[in-house]
């Protein structure tokens, strides 16, 4: 079992509370003006939204600090705003392994410097009843930035909205577990949207990955060859190959949160995926290590 979670049988109470941020004043401003004047920043990047009418059923999005792809997932977020008017946010996220297990917040709230966000209870109450998940509450919780980075985003954009925080890892069930959200959520009213939180590759002597050298040459390979596939797959909508690709080229840490992601979209009636944004850490601040970025939308 993980520090600061437990098991819980489906049916069993949860005491309900306010989980508080763990990266804010750190990965991201900790204040409210401060995370305003961000998101202001980010907003006026000229970033333009595909047209998809009210057609947009989720995204991926990065999650390393603000300062390094904030404006990508802010922006994917936008362009769900402007193309869903949802009730729930489901997110999948966490940094996981084919041998870890599943991971969900079924009670209480998750707050932000813009204020709190509501846990969709019965849409993590039918989940947890037919698949077996560590239960995190306001207290017992490891941390997370894959899915708390997104929340004042989220809350900003969508105030009174729902969200069902979600862990997954790179095996196969995780993506009936993403296509049991989008028919659960069908079968009690909900209308939701799915983002799924991952970087792509991580590449220099600081993550132990270096195939192809240092320098010019190997940035250009991150970009145009090993995270390339990996958006090649996402923008194609296919978990299975997601999964396996990042298992064997390492340009993708939360792949199970992608395919989860990518199969619930499908199910909900998604035929498309674009590419809003594709950077890397490099870009913004040039080092031997790197990280790359993708911000994708998913729409009918």
């Amino acid at each position: 079992m993980s520090v600061g979670a437990r098991w819980i049988a489906p049916g069993k109470e949860v005491v309900m509370g306010i989980r508080k941020p763990d990266f804010a004043g750190s990965w991201y401003p900790g204040r409210e003006q401060e995370c305003l004047d961000a998101i202001k920043d980010f907003s006026n990047a000229c970033v333009q939204c595909p047209p998809s009418g009210e057609g947009v059923l989720g995204g991926i999005v990065p999650h390393a600090g603000w300062f390094y792809s904030g404006r990508v997932a802010f922006n994917v977020i936008k362009c769900i705003k402007e193309g869903s008017s949802p009730d729930t946010f489901v997110i999948f996220g966490r940094h996981l392994y084919p041998g870890s297990g599943n991971f969900i917040m079924r009670e209480g709230s998750w707050t932000t410097p813009l204020g709190e966000l509501e846990i969709a209870g019965d849409l993590a109450e039918r989940l947890t009843s037919e698949f077996r998940f560590t239960v995190e509450t306001s207290s017992r919780h490891e941390q997370d930035n894959t899915i708390e980075l997104q929340l004042p985003f989220i809350k900003y954009l969508f105030p009174d909205v729902k969200i069902l925080p979600l862990g997954v890892p790179p095996v196969v069930n995780s993506i009936r577990i993403g296509e049991r959200v989008a028919e659960i959520a069908r079968e009690i009213g909900h209308k939701i949207v799915v983002i799924g939180s991952t970087d792509l590759t991580h590449y220099g002597y600081n993550y132990g990955y270096t195939p192809k050298g240092t320098g010019k040459a190997a940035v250009d390979w991150v970009k145009n060859e090993n995270d390339k596939k990996m958006v090649d797959l996402m923008l194609a909508m296919e978990p299975e190959n997601i999964i396996t690709e990042s298992l064997m080229n390492s340009n993708a840490c939360c792949s199970g949160a992608v395919a989860a992601a990518v199969a619930a979209v499908k199910k909900m009636g998604a035929v498309k995926g674009e590419r809003l944004i594709y950077t890397t850490s490099y870009d913004v601040r040039p080092d031997s290590s790197f990280v790359g970025y993708v911000g994708v939308i998913f729409h009918r």
